[in-house]
């Protein structure tokens, strides 16, 4: 037991030294019985100088204990390290699976993948003189040699050069991949096989006017087509009778067609430009009937109908007093329909502030000349504006027509002031109608204002001009342009004037 106590591990010495070391009362030895303290203590006193001597021997004293020297060099394989959790992944910081070997978690490099070949699987073995005399010679069905055209122009050639080669103009070129892929568009969203097969024979005109609807529309436009028999030109209007319904929000009768069915967006473009002509009128009445021949709702049929039997009615009043009634349209020029417009007329401005000086020297005659339809006037003026070319303004760009900004609305003879808000209008004059003959017409005249101000333009009816014993205005008002605005509401109605 001596032995063990003092000669014990060094574990247990050096755990004694610490406790020196950090100046702390070692453990009190333990004591024998009474009979037997002497001995007892001669053991505590050796077990003590003991460690004193172990203690001035102790690495824990030595600021630079010696190192151990390795017998071996250690061998360090590159199996041995295995990638941890919190290691960075190269693959967007994913950790590796435990399946995972470290070269397939450290690859980098990834091959490059290209795209699907829009080249069909029977032509994609074929070099480049072969597919140039498929497109030269149009062997096989339009939509199948059309994707050969972008394969081509990949390839390094230009439209004018493979026009040059083939004979495919490059509007051709254009329609024939613009088609192909309206036509794989039909495909995709499901459309009835029988329909797609339609356009097989000479339908890539037919499908390049719906190119700006949507899948759905694509869908549901080829239908309507092939259901009536639609010709390029009819194909056109029937697209952009989709693609202009949802900006008309707010029109008049708007909401009796349904957005979703062709043939209810195709009526309201005829119901909303019979609009445009005079009440009662042939070119309002067959717009009317075409409208109605096309809708496709029970709404929308009434509300045609409706138009139908008011102009009707007011056919068969020709002789009564309300048909003596000048009618002048009041319209809003709507966003982007100069742009859409397939024909238009550039009509003089004249300011209202400047009384009958301008009026009578803006240039009576305007007019396109040239393949170009470039615009010529007999002189110059300052001030112009394009309009579409309204039943109202045709003509009158060449026969004395002017125009009149008013910077408020409010100036002219409304029954019920409707605009609580000033707004600038255009007022279309035709010059060449002086004569004050309808009571119920409009007519533009300059009013003094008084001795110390200057004349200004103002529209007059025709009775209160009679009543003054006025026989001559500077021109017959014909039509009221509202500006475009995105919240449009309705246009006045004829009630509106006094």
């Amino acid at each position: 037991m001596d032995e063990r106590t003092c000669g014990g591990d060094d574990g247990g010495v050096i755990r004694l030294s610490r406790a020196e070391h950090s100046i702390a009362e070692p453990p009190p030895p333990f004591l024998p019985p009474h009979s037997d303290r002497r001995a007892a203590l001669a053991l505590a006193l050796s077990v003590t100088m003991l460690s004193l001597t172990r203690t001035l021997t102790s690495p824990f004293l030595n600021p630079n204990p010696p190192l151990p020297m390795p017998t071996s060099k250690p061998s360090i394989k590159p199996s041995s390290i295995k990638p941890t959790s919190n290691m960075m992944q190269p693959s967007g910081l994913i950790p590796a699976s435990p399946g995972d070997s470290p070269q397939k978690t450290l690859q980098l490099y990834q091959p490059f993948r290209p795209p699907p070949s829009p080249v069909p699987s029977q032509y994609r073995n074929l070099d480049t003189a072969a597919r140039l005399e498929i497109l030269s010679n149009r062997l096989g069905p339009w939509f199948e040699y059309a994707p050969l055209i972008s394969a081509l122009l990949q390839e390094g050639f230009t439209p004018p050069s493979l026009e040059e080669v083939t004979g495919i103009s490059g509007v051709e070129q254009n329609r024939f991949v613009v088609a192909s892929q309206v036509r794989d568009s039909l495909i995709q969203t499901g459309t009835d096989p029988e329909i797609i097969s339609h356009f097989d024979t000479g339908g890539a005109e037919l499908l390049y006017e719906i190119r700006l609807l949507s899948a759905s529309q694509r869908s549901a436009a080829a239908g309507f087509i092939v259901a009536n028999g639609f010709d390029v030109k009819q194909s056109q209007d029937l697209a952009r009778a989709m693609k202009d319904f949802p900006r008309r929000r707010g029109d008049k009768g708007w909401d009796k067609f349904d957005y979703t069915l062709p043939g209810d967006c195709l009526s309201f473009m005829y119901y909303r430009q019979s609009r445009e002509h005079r009440n009662p009128s042939e070119q309002r009445t067959a717009a009317l009937e075409q409208a109605l021949k096309v809708a496709a709702t029970e709404s929308a049929k009434m509300a045609v109908l409706e138009e139908l039997k008011g102009d009707k009615s007011g056919s068969k009043d020709g002789e009564g007093e309300e048909s003596a009634a000048v009618r002048v349209p009041v319209v809003r020029l709507k966003i982007g329909e100069v742009a859409e417009a397939s024909s238009v007329a550039v009509l003089p401005v004249c300011r209202a502030s400047e009384g009958e000086t301008e009026v009578v020297e803006a240039p009576w005659q305007c007019k396109g000349e040239g393949d170009f339809r470039v615009v010529v006037a007999e002189k110059g003026w300052k001030s112009w504006v394009v309009l579409p070319r309204w039943e109202p303004v045709a003509g009158l760009d060449s026969n004395g027509g002017v125009t009149v900004a008013f910077p408020d609305a409010r100036v002219l003879p409304w029954k019920v002031n409707r605009w609580y808000q000033e707004e600038a209008i255009l007022v279309v004059v035709n010059r060449s109608q002086k004569a004050v003959e309808a009571d119920d017409g409009f007519y533009l005249v300059a009013v003094a204002a008084g001795s110390d101000r200057p004349e200004r333009l103002q529209v007059e009816r025709g009775s209160r001009l009679k009543e003054a014993g006025t026989e001559e205005s500077l021109g017959t008002v014909v039509l009221v342009v509202r500006p475009p605005k995105e919240e449009v509401d309705d246009q006045l109605s004829d009630e509106d004037w006094e």
